[in-house]
């Protein structure tokens, strides 16, 4: 397995190598103090603790670019805050070492590598893009009438807010003119939303129709904003189930 670690702080990055050495000795490892020379490398990274401060390009940043070569590489933060600093981060435990370094904080998280992880949530309704496309109202799906009303709310959500009216619906969803089975959608959606107390987040101006971004957590959200959860939720695949979905940072 080939291992990179990276940060900027030349003592931190000897400690994190020596543990990480010990726990997993049979493994290659790639060390950098300057995480824009690690994309000069050219290698295919398996697995990669990164310093999340770091002038030049942040942890974040730099894991993203990673993941833009290889979806599957693991990643583990490695972080100076404090616990109560990670919550204001919103930051879970898993996957996130603080410094300084040591064996059993690695060991730790080599194991918990392949738990699933999870957006923390404090919206109507939680959002998920990555792999394939399903809307989550406390813990359970939200259930329309029509599967393809379930495409149309994806659509609106990959257009982040903006207003989009039935006319060009129609364009991107079908060739053919089906702008009365449109509206039926659109009603379904509205009657669905209302039924578990959300129908504000569907927005309705004129003849354009939108999401209200403010009242859903969206993982492709988060992961523009560089929560580094999203990040690592990320393997390379965007609402799958839809040929019209593409996802761009």
């Amino acid at each position: 397995m080939k291992i990179l670690l990276v940060d900027d702080e030349e003592l931190q990055l000897i400690r994190l190598e020596n543990a990480c050495k010990k726990v997993m000795p049979d493994s290659e490892f790639f060390s950098f103090t300057n995480p824009i020379k690690v994309m000069e490398s050219n290698i295919n990274f398996d697995l990669a603790f990164l310093d999340i401060e770091m002038p030049g390009l942040n942890g974040i940043q730099l894991a993203k670019k990673l993941k833009s070569i290889n979806p599957k590489i693991k990643i583990i933060f490695v972080t100076a805050y404090n616990n109560y600093a990670l919550d204001a981060y919103r930051v879970h435990a898993s996957g996130y070492i603080t410094k300084p370094v040591n064996e059993n904080k690695i060991k730790v998280e080599i194991d918990e590598l392949d738990n699933v992880i999870n957006l923390k949530s404090e919206k109507k309704l939680q959002v998920k893009c990555f792999g394939n496309f399903e809307i989550f109202h406390n813990g359970s799906p939200v259930k329309f009438s029509y599967q393809k009303s379930k495409e149309v709310f994806a659509y609106l959500i990959d257009r982040e807010g903006s207003s989009i009216n039935v006319n060009e619906l129609n364009a991107i969803l079908w060739e053919e003119d089906h702008k009365s089975y449109l509206r039926n959608l659109i009603a379904d959606i509205k009657q669905s939303l209302k039924s578990i107390d959300c129908e504000d987040v569907f927005v309705k101006k004129f003849n354009g129709y939108s999401i209200d971004v403010n009242k859903i957590d969206c993982d492709a959200y988060e992961y523009k904003k560089d929560n580094p959860d999203a990040v690592r939720l990320y393997r390379g695949e965007y609402m799958i189930q839809y040929p019209w979905a593409s996802f761009k940072e």
